[in-house]
């Protein structure tokens, strides 16, 4: 009888210790899949060094005060990462208990956003407000695990519509040993099963076995009586914590993290610790968010959108996405460093996808539907200029309410007296610094857009461009030389409705000479760009502006009609000098691209948005962003 009771305990807390690591496994293979099927780099964690670590901060959502009732769900936003809570009982004070744990790194994101939804929708829930905070200023300002209050802000109108409240705690490496020590504590008191603090040997020995570590195993009596000093059988969680920390530099024993098994690189201890700290998600008790999501509006969508993501209507990834995958276009914000959602109508993305992913649409171009976007655009330009079309502004700020600030628009809304002139809105002076003002070997960004950048042509057409004719030559026409530019630098600057559509000079110099070249009008949409089967920048109407500089050589500014874009306008004319910055026109209604082609090896592109562009992922920049330094200054400095 003795003997199968011991065994049924055994057993018992066996089951119990499977029960704990499967729920985390659990929640840790939901991630698993859902990163390696959008590519975000998190589960791939690339390693991390010890100057760039700055911690581990623990955020907790505690809950929110909400100016009227409902059932609410907030999400959290950092980097390349999205996780949300679940959805509360229908109240006005929901209460969430949800927390997460977030790599901290010195030129990493710190900026976290928080979005509140109310989630009385079929297919989309809606954003009712949101806060953004930095997580260092956080913990500065207030003691660790505190909690703060935050307003949300309505992103239409910044008005107040609620609070949220926060707390956070950060462990900062600041002593390795005293980190893995915190670690091992919280793993170790999974196999605390009467929870009081103490570890038993049969507790002990079911911990080892989870690390699957077959020499520790052997040694487990061992390690054990090192650690039990006074020798009564059990020892403290902090005795024990102390006694694996120092191990773990002798003769590591943990091979596999005991969470998701995934093999560790017992040579990296520091990114061994970072990757189980982040997957044992247990922390203080607290309801773990659901994580694997990229932006927030993907985290909040309802049932309808997951059904369509189930039988493949529509998925959501980040990079070159074509044919059933083209749905939803995330871009990367590059102040902030987190994953947005570019808001588009659902029915234009389905005719976008029929006309240019398939055969079929881009064969009915060619039998007429050419000129019928022609027509349409002149028709629709014509449309915005009169003064019924100021009816449509509301609307319009409405449907990109998180996206457009009015408070840096020079005039007030009243000003504007058809659509298209508020489309053309001018910005208050100052309201996009330009970087290095007084530098002419830095150049900069020449529009509020969605930024793609390559070294090279061949690079642009393995990344992004997939028209079969793109080329240098074919890009700015019979009547401009192309030669100073083949093989060069090439960076496509997207403007979608929403922008400020006023284009600036990226480099100072002389303005050589204008060139109109006459095309279609198809969209600039990556829908169409990533296609195939049409070839976009070649064949849209354009205009090719030359400028001539000291630091770069020529410059090649090539700004591209699109569909509803019937009007390219200049503001400057030939033989004008012009500084970085200054505006040199704007498109009138609808989306539209700039493209700039620098002479070969006359430009080193910032890093970061090149690494963006070799994923196929374009950067949300503003104008006067720092886009690159001219070669000859480095070359003078060597």
């Amino acid at each position: 009888m003795g003997n199968g009771s011991s065994r049924e305990g055994k057993e018992s807390r066996r089951s119990r210790l499977k029960q704990k690591l499967q729920r985390f496994r659990t929640h840790r293979l939901h991630l698993r899949t859902r990163f390696s099927r959008n590519a975000a780099g998190v589960v791939n964690q690339r390693a991390v060094t010890v100057e760039d670590f700055s911690g581990i901060a623990l955020l907790t959502l505690i809950g929110a005060d909400m100016k009227f009732k409902d059932k609410w769900l907030a999400c959290v936003s950092f980097g390349e990462q999205t996780f949300r809570t679940e959805i509360s009982d229908t109240t006005e004070k929901p209460i969430w208990n949800s927390e997460k744990k977030l790599l901290l790194e010195k030129n990493g994101p710190s900026l976290v956003r928080v979005s509140v939804f109310e989630t009385n929708r079929l297919s989309r829930n809606k954003i009712v407000g949101y806060c953004e905070l930095d997580i260092f200023d956080f913990v500065v300002q207030e003691p660790e695990s505190a909690c703060k209050s935050f307003d949300l802000l309505d992103p239409a109108s910044s008005n107040v519509v609620g609070t949220v409240f926060l707390s956070c705690a950060i462990e900062v490496a600041t002593d390795p040993v005293e980190t893995e020590k915190r670690f091992a504590k919280r793993i170790l008191s999974v196999v605390d099963y009467n929870e009081d603090g103490q570890l038993s040997f049969s507790e002990f020995s079911d911990l080892i076995r989870a690390f699957g570590n077959l020499v520790a195993a052997n040694k487990k009596e061992e390690l054990f009586k090192a650690a039990d000093l006074n020798g009564d059988g059990v020892v403290s969680i902090d005795e024990l914590a102390a006694l694996l920390a120092l191990q773990q530099e002798k003769e590591p024993i943990i091979n596999n993290c005991p969470v998701c098994g995934e093999a560790l690189q017992l040579t990296d201890k520091l990114n061994s610790m970072i990757h189980m700290t982040l997957c044992f998600d247990e922390g203080t008790g607290n309801q773990v968010m659901t994580g694997g999501f990229l932006t927030d509006r993907q985290a909040s969508y309802g049932w309808m959108f997951k059904l369509s993501e189930w039988t493949h209507l529509s998925t959501y990834d980040v990079g070159l996405n074509t044919g059933s995958n083209a749905s939803h276009i995330v871009v990367i914000d590059r102040k902030t460093k987190r994953l947005v959602e570019e808001l588009i109508d659902s029915k234009i993305v389905l005719s976008m996808r029929a006309i240019y992913q398939s055969k079929i649409g881009l064969r009915l171009m060619d039998q007429g539907a050419k000129e019928i976007l022609q027509r349409l655009s002149e028709k629709q330009g014509k449309k915005m200029n009169t003064v019924e079309s100021a009816q449509k502004i509301p609307s319009f700020l409405e449907f990109f309410k998180d996206q457009i600030n009015m408070a840096e628009v020079k005039y007030p809304l009243q000003h504007f007296k058809t659509f298209n002139e508020f489309f053309i809105r001018e910005l208050k002076p100052g309201a996009r610094p330009i970087a290095y003002m007084n530098r002419d070997d830095v150049s900069v960004c020449a529009a509020d857009c969605r930024l793609m950048a390559f070294q090279s042509v061949e690079d642009s057409t393995r990344f992004w461009i997939k028209g079969r004719k793109f080329s240098i030559r074919g890009l700015l026409g019979k009547n401009v030389n192309p030669n100073a530019f083949l093989d060069g630098s090439l960076v496509i600057f997207r403007l979608a409705p929403q922008d400020y559509h006023r284009f600036h000079v990226p480099v100072s110099g002389v303005i050589e000479k204008f060139v109109d070249v006459s095309g279609s009008l198809y969209t600039v949409n990556p829908i169409a760009v990533n296609s195939k089967y049409c070839n976009v920048f070649t064949e849209n109407k354009r205009t090719v502006a030359i400028i001539s500089t000291s630091e770069f050589g020529k410059v090649a500014f090539v700004a591209i009609g699109a569909t509803m874009v019937g009007s390219i306008n200049f503001v400057r004319k030939e033989g004008d000098h012009v500084k970085k910055g200054d505006e040199l026109g704007y498109f009138s209604f609808g989306g539209s691209t700039v493209i700039c082609v620098f002479e070969k090896n006359s430009i080193r592109i910032d890093e970061d948005l090149l690494a963006n562009s070799g994923r196929s992922l374009e950067t949300l920049v503003s104008v006067g962003m720092q886009l690159g330094v001219s070669t000859r200054t480095f070359a003078g400095s060597t």
